[in-house]
């Protein structure tokens, strides 16, 4: 093993080790260089090269997200580290413990001029856990640093930081920013460390409080309307029984999106399906009403669905409970109720207590659903070739014990109108909701996964990430579906839209670029489909075993894509 000669090098390295931080992902650059030395260096941590550290953030998001683990990412100093930012915003939002460390260049070359230099410190602060601004080594440098406290001091003061850092990113699933400046020369090695560890004293981790259920309990059983809403989840997070005492209640709805992972034949996969008939009903007040909620009860992350975000924020329930430890956010504005716990727990404490009363609330809904289910079908076999179609072959032919990661936008929209296959592991980015690291995240989640991963993506956001498929960590057994309808064809069905020149330049963005160059140059296997047949077809042998990972990119006609899917709510209403 062999160690930077800089102390806050050597510092922040065994302080990983300590902590059990193994998975480092690193961009080149020469002032992270006593970084990236003593890292890869050292046989406990696993390293990957990733150039783009856009990709290089999103990539270690994707392990993160996989493991549920800190992992962490390392730049060099200047612009580099800017490129992390859009990652650590969905870590920020999607309680990803995202470790990111910036090398800095010395106090006094800030604003004088000097290359590859900006003011690093604090600069993901209104998107971070917390931020740890190191202090430069008295000790190391050509010349003798100018400062007022001793090196033993700054390592004390630099020891604290990094513990408190990573303590965060650990205890609350936030990305966390450590900031350390370099003085050359950056590439001396030394066999031994010589800095200590010294004790940290670590944050309070509890979040389990102890639910108010004198408070709770009289709600919950009196109210005969009660609508659990589930957002972004981990698979398998939510237990059993939690989930049979939900479904086997008549006064409760439980509504699910792709993105939950959670699947029960009396719960409620696709929101906008039991939504938009509604919206274009002529009884749509009366229905509306009779589907509000008395007590509405979120889990999980962030909603999908546009459409139950306006009917709960406009027809409100008299009390919303989120059940989560660490926040709770107020979508629908009227929360009443963080309840700061997981909700196994809650429920769980609950179960003995809660009381089933007599509704019609949830088998009226079934009925719904079993209508729209059927209408579904009947719809597609009447309508023309088009996404609509597409994501209806795709989501039924994908194998079991799949992970997949559904791209932004369209994707995961359209994913949510048909049935996953509960063995499926699904994720989606959905933090800050954007198309630039889907790529990267789902090529880095796969590293981990022992079963093969599957990235279902559109034409903008594989071609926004393309650089994601620039690394040699990419297994054999990785799958690519690219939707290319030749544009942001998600924008033809919002307010707004015309046939215009401005608008399929300035919000479409049409073009007519294909993936087989970018697969050839990346050694991918390249598959295309242009019609329904084709698509079956290739779909027969896709996801069989390969030496390569394989792209297929399914072509869609872009002009009736939008008039397809919006008559499908017409035809199911």
């Amino acid at each position: 093993m062999m160690y930077s000669n800089i102390p806050s090098a050597q510092t922040l390295v065994l302080y990983f080790q300590s902590r059990g931080i193994k998975n480092i992902v690193i961009s080149p650059g020469s002032r992270n260089a006593p970084l990236t030395l003593s890292f890869t260096k050292h046989p406990f941590f696993s390293c990957f090269s990733i150039v783009d550290e856009r990709c290089a953030a999103f990539f270690a998001l994707g392990i993160a997200q996989q493991l549920q683990e800190p992992v962490a990412v390392v730049c060099t100093s200047g612009s580099a580290m800017l490129n992390f930012y859009p990652a650590v915003a969905e870590a920020f939002y999607s309680d990803i413990p995202l470790v990111v460390v910036s090398a800095d260049r010395p106090t006094d070359k800030i604003d004088i001029g000097d290359g590859q230099t900006i003011r690093q410190e604090h600069i993901f602060e209104k998107h971070i856990g917390y931020s740890a601004n190191l202090k430069q080594d008295s000790t190391h440098g050509f010349e003798p640093v100018k400062s007022n406290d001793s090196q033993e001091t700054i390592q004390a003061y630099n020891a604290l930081e990094i513990g408190k850092a990573l303590d965060y990113a650990f205890k609350t699933s936030s990305p966390v920013h450590i900031n350390i400046p370099f003085e050359e020369p950056l590439y001396d090695l030394v066999e031994n460390p010589t800095v200590e560890l010294s004790e940290v004293q670590t944050m309070d981790g509890t979040h389990n409080l102890e639910a108010d259920w004198s408070r709770l309990l009289p709600i919950w059983n009196s109210s005969q309307r009660k609508m659990v809403l589930i957002g972004v989840n981990p698979p398998e997070d939510l237990d059993a029984a939690i989930m049979e005492l939900l479904a086997n209640d008549e006064s409760v709805l439980v509504f699910t999106e792709t993105t939950s992972n959670v699947h029960h034949p009396n719960f409620f996969p696709s929101i906008d399906s039991i939504v938009a008939p509604i919206e274009k009903s002529s009884d749509r007040e009366n229905l509306f009403k009779s589907l509000q909620p008395d007590l509405l009860v979120t889990l999980g992350g962030l909603i999908v669905s546009k459409k139950i975000k306006a009917f709960l924020r406009k027809y409100q329930p008299k009390h919303h409970w989120h059940i989560d430890s660490k926040k709770a956010y107020d979508t629908f504005y009227c929360l009443s109720e963080h309840i700061t716990t997981h909700p196994n727990t809650f429920f769980g404490n609950g179960l003995g207590n809660f009381q089933k009363i007599e509704s019609s609330y949830r088998n009226e809904w079934l009925q719904t659903k079993n209508n729209y289910e059927l209408k579904r079908q009947a719809y597609l076999d009447k309508i023309a070739y088009s996404d609509f179609i597409v994501f209806h072959q795709i989501q039924s032919g994908i194998p079991k014990d799949y992970q997949v990661h559904l791209a932004n936008s369209s994707t995961v929209r359209y994913n949510q109108l048909f049935p996953m296959d509960p063995s499926l592991h699904v994720y989606c980015n959905r933090g800050t909701s954007g198309i630039d690291g889907s790529t990267s995240t789902a090529i880095g989640a796969s590293i981990y996964y022992n079963n093969p991963s599957l990235l279902i993506t559109g034409d903008l956001s594989f071609f926004y990430d393309s650089n994601g498929l620039w690394n040699q960590y990419i297994r054999p057994d990785f799958r690519i579906i690219l939707i290319n309808n030749s544009g942001g064809g998600i924008f033809r069905i919002l307010p707004g839209f015309e046939e215009t020149k401005e608008f399929s330049t300035f919000f479409e963005t049409s073009h007519q670029h294909k993936a087989k160059h970018l697969a050839q140059m990346f050694q991918f296997e390249y598959i295309k489909a242009g019609n329904e047949k084709e698509v079956e077809l290739a779909l027969k042998n896709f996801y069989e075993p390969s030496q390569k990972p394989k792209i297929l990119e399914i072509f869609t006609p872009r002009q009736i894509n939008n008039k397809i899917l919006l008559s499908y709510f017409d035809f199911i209403s």
